[in-house]
Order: structure tokens, then sequence, then C-alpha cells
């Protein structure tokens, strides 16, 4: 499914440059929920981005489904199955939820389909479908809006980063139930959540800790929780793993 290859990402700023993403190869199979969790600034979010395209590699290749995409763009890697979910969901004035599904499918899908995605995300449809994707709405049902994007879009790689930011318990807790639901119901679909919330560590299939740029551990959920569950994921905490 995915492989990155010697990735680096590097920074420039006032001291110099730095070194964000630190000579990263990893491997991520078809249909598994994978997490990759770590310390705040270990580079979770950069390495998600750079996946999607967000962010163009210092260093490295990217490789989807057998394909070299290392030069291609996020709306490329985007045509060619790759999702990304933001940790804030962007908001669009004048635009509806059926409009965006609708953008997001690439297709001119009923109103019916389109409220079948919003039932899979917990979304009453009849109360959201004509509702504008702006500041009316919660952060907990954007981020249920934007996960109903991706799954109107059927993508091979859907990429989370920290879904769990700025919302309520409740709508975590949602999140979670939408998480599992996935998971059991892939279709072939990988799942790559950027997280440190242990209830969504613990629905994964693998975790990957990441600290300073570099991967500290990757394995199954069953042998690298147990390790980290309980700590708050600070560089010492990290440094003990290796």
């Amino acid at each position: 499914m995915l492989d990155l290859k010697n990735i680096a990402f590097h920074a420039e700023n006032e001291s110099g440059t730095v070194q964000i993403i630190r000579d990263i190869s990893l491997h991520i199979d078809a249909q598994k929920f994978v997490v990759i969790t770590g310390p705040n600034g270990g580079g979770k979010s950069t390495l998600a981005k750079l996946i999607a395209g967000i962010e163009p590699l210092t260093e490295g290749s990217v490789i989807f489904d057998g394909e070299d995409i290392t030069g291609l763009s996020m709306t490329d890697r985007a045509k060619r199955g790759i999702g990304f979910a933001f940790q804030q969901p962007v908001r669009f004035k004048g635009l509806t939820v059926l409009d965006l599904l609708r953008i997001a499918a690439g297709k001119t899908i009923t109103v019916s389909e389109a409220c079948e995605y919003l039932s899979e995300v917990g979304l009453c449809a009849k109360d959201y479908i004509h509702r504008e994707v702006n500041a009316s709405l919660s952060g907990g049902e954007l981020k249920r809006i934007e996960i109903a994007t991706i799954l109107a879009r059927d993508v091979k790689l859907a990429i989370f980063d920290e879904p769990e930011a700025g919302i309520d318990l409740w709508s975590f807790q949602n999140l979670i139930r939408i998480f599992e639901k996935m998971r059991e119901s892939s279709s072939g679909r990988s799942i790559l959540v950027i997280s440190h919330q242990e209830r969504i560590l613990n629905i994964a299939d693998e975790i990957i800790v990441l600290a300073e740029g570099k991967i500290l551990k990757q394995g199954p959920k069953d042998t690298i929780l147990p390790e980290i569950i309980g700590t708050q994921y600070t560089a010492d905490v990290c440094r003990k793993l290796t």
C-alpha cells in the first residue's frame, strides 16, 4: 500500500536549517488501522502532510500502490486515493454540506446517497444536508462531515491529523465509534491517524512512536501500547523505548 523510503524534511528558521523528519522508512499494509503517536513537536503532523503531498520532501521517496508519487501534488495524490482530514477542518461560507459531499465524490450524487454518508458518521441527514459549512457548525460536527467526505471519495488511504483536537467529550465518543466502524468495514481502505489519545491507540492494528523526527518503535498494538500507556509521551519516555 504505502512505502516511505529514507524520507527527510528540513525547514529554515532564524537559526538556520532545522531537521524535522530524519531519514524515515516505513511500510503500511492495505486494510490496516495505524496510529502515529509521540511527544508534541516530534514531527507527527509533518509526516502526515508529507504523505499527503501538502509539504514537499527534502529527501527520499513515497511509493503508493507500487507507484512513485514523490513529485506529485496533493491534488494528484488525492486522485490516486489519498484522503487527508485536517486537524482544524476548513469552513466554507456559502457551500452546503450536500455541495461538499458532491465535490468530494467527484460526481453528482443524489440527496439520498449524501444522506447515507452523513448517517454513517452519526448525523441526522435532514438536519445537515442543506446546512452551510460555516461557523454555525461545531467542531465535532465539522469533524464528522469531513469524515463523511472521505467516505464519499472512497479513498484507499485515509489520513487524520489529531482528529480529537477541538471537540468535546460527546463528539469524541462519537468519533471513536466512527473509527471503529471504519476499521470493521474498511473495504480495502487503510487508515492512518495522528493521535496520542488512548482510546484511539486502543483500536489500532499497529502503532508507530515518533519523536525528534525519528521512528522509535513500530509494531502491533498489543506489543507497543503496554510500553507507552500511562506516559505523557515526553521525549525522555520515548528515548527509553529505544
